[in-house]
């Protein structure tokens, strides 16, 4: 059996930026198992697989996103780097596609410049008592933290998000899917970083999914909907961010770095 592989930089205006996802299009599903394999295989953050979706076909598909550790519910990067493919090598007349998901539909726009535009729910979090464990865990400590699918520690400068060197065995004791910690931009309006050991990845290069959460966070902080964001991972990656009521819209690039073929 051979399957289509592309590695696509999400979030990235070249190769060697952003966060790389594997995206395999297939005609049928796979087994779980098997999908968790070629996801450890790979060895990135996020492999991605999705199947036309019945009588929508080529309109719509079903996606579904794995870790080298297991399958998640929401997943950004990798959502962006399959719409890349669908325009790019199934569908290059389409304006936008449509993702049916664990975490609902999800819709993927290309704009001008080959943007593309991410149509995912709003995540806000929950205000909770910044505790020893999240200090020690980040050796660092936040002036806030939330909890929502993630924790998010919020920071008042961008040189202390740079600083922070996690404790990987703490955070990954810690009971949600990962820490995100975010501070004010100093050339944009927010920046962050992701950790996320529990899933085997110890820094996640750019986190589409956690802007979920950072998005109405600082649209509600700074006063504004339109928002510009970095991540600042060591490959790093620009998002523009825009809170519409309780959606967000994630937009970025994608460079594609590979295409290739799984051999069964």
């Amino acid at each position: 059996m051979k399957i289509a592989l592309y590695q696509i930089d999400a979030f990235a205006d070249k190769v060697f930026q952003g966060n790389p996802a594997a995206v395999c299009p297939l005609e049928e599903w796979l087994d779980v198992d098997l999908m968790q394999a070629i996801a450890v295989e790979n060895n990135l953050s996020e492999t991605a697989f999705f199947v036309a979706a019945g009588d929508a076909a080529g309109d719509a598909y079903e996606l579904r996103w794995f870790t080298p550790v297991a399958e998640v519910d929401l997943c950004g990067h990798a959502t962006l780097a399959s719409a890349h493919v669908v325009f790019e090598h199934i569908d290059p007349n389409a304006g936008d596609v449509a993702f049916d998901t664990r975490s609902g539909r999800l819709s993927v726009t290309r704009g001008a410049g080959g943007l593309l535009t991410m149509d995912f729910p709003a995540q806000p979090g929950d205000e909770m008592e910044v505790g020893e464990e999240m200090t020690e865990a980040l050796g660092a400590e936040p002036s806030h933290l939330f909890g929502g699918v993630d924790f998010m520690a919020v920071f008042e400068r961008q040189s202390q998000i740079s600083a922070i060197e996690p404790d990987q065995a703490a955070l990954k004791k810690l009971e949600r899917r990962g820490v995100i910690i975010t501070a004010p931009g100093d050339e944009v309006d927010f920046v962050s970083r992701f950790f996320a050991p529990k899933h085997d990845i110890p820094e996640d290069p750019v986190t589409g999914s956690a802007h979920c959460m950072l998005t109405p966070y600082w649209a509600h902080r700074l006063g504004k909907n339109q928002l510009r964001a970095r991540q600042i991972s060591p490959r790093g990656g620009n998002l523009d961010c825009a809170l519409e009521g309780e959606r967000v819209r994630i937009s970025g690039s994608a460079s594609e770095y590979l295409k290739g073929e799984i051999s069964l």
